[in-house]
């Protein structure tokens, strides 16, 4: 498929340097000025992938951005091929060239998919659509190297910064709320990066599921059951380089640990 234009043109090279597993030096093309035109550009390089979407990861929009741009949240797309089961044998794989880093997360899975129609949701009602809750490790990468310097709508541009995802154990209980109060920190080679809770989330963990409900149905893409929800870093984006050792740690509810490796062509 040919590109006719600057969005496509984007797209385009944001896959070739995915695929290639090389890094870019310089946005490539121009800069989103909006979330709209961003995920214009997401959309494109959606339609040229052939493998299957597993989920979409949340990302918040915090402070002034979040004023600017109109919208406390961004969204991208999970692919299959990237999504792991964690165990101590786990790799999170980064763009060696380009940005890496971890995020230690709740991830909800979507069990039943919403009503024809149905465009807007309450708190309770996206909960309605959700069968379970694990904990788990998004791996934040993109061949962009400034991907994370430039706002949200380059963020969103390039899948949202997505490069894979590690599913922990099921949390049990999830329904009543008590895993947002859970501290979780982050350490990489045995040093702690950070700390933190989901209950300080706007509307928390669960506002990011009614966010991804309405922002996919906005754009006309439909949703499937089975889907992961990977809803926002607890302690933080924490960049990481190959070689590096992550572990997660959501205290009773389980600890993860991967090895960051490079992403090698696909």
């Amino acid at each position: 498929m040919s590109a006719s234009s600057p969005a496509e043109v984007t797209a385009e090279r944001f896959l070739a340097a995915r695929q290639s597993a090389q890094g870019l030096a310089d946005y490539p093309g121009p800069m989103p000025a909006t979330l709209g035109e961003a995920y214009i550009v997401q959309d494109a390089a959606l339609a040229r992938m052939t493998e299957a979407v597993a989920g979409w990861k949340v990302g918040r929009i915090l402070g002034d951005l979040a004023d600017r741009y109109g919208c406390n949240r961004l969204a991208g797309p999970i692919f299959a091929s990237t999504v792991f089961t964690a165990d101590l044998q786990s790799q999170g794989l980064v763009f060696a060239e380009g940005f890496g880093a971890v995020e230690a997360e709740f991830l909800f899975r979507i069990g039943t998919i919403p009503a024809a129609g149905k465009t807007h949701f309450t708190l309770e009602e996206a909960a309605d659509h959700i069968d379970a809750v694990h904990i788990g490790i998004e791996i934040a990468s993109s061949p962009f190297a400034g991907i994370n310097g430039h706002g949200p709508a380059v963020t969103i541009s390039d899948f949202g910064n997505n490069n894979g995802l590690l599913i922990g154990p099921a949390v049990p209980d999830w329904r009543s709320g008590t895993y947002a109060d859970q501290t979780v920190t982050t350490r990489i080679d045995g040093d702690s990066v950070g700390s933190g809770t989901a209950a300080a989330f706007a509307l928390g963990a669960i506002g990011s599921v009614q966010f991804l409900l309405e922002n996919l149905i906005a754009r006309g893409i439909a949703i499937e059951a089975g889907w992961w929800i990977s809803t926002g870093a607890v302690s933080g984006v924490h960049p990481v380089t190959p070689g590096q050792k992550v572990e997660a740690d959501f205290g009773p509810l389980g600890v993860l640990h991967c090895t960051i490796a490079a992403q090698e062509p696909r």
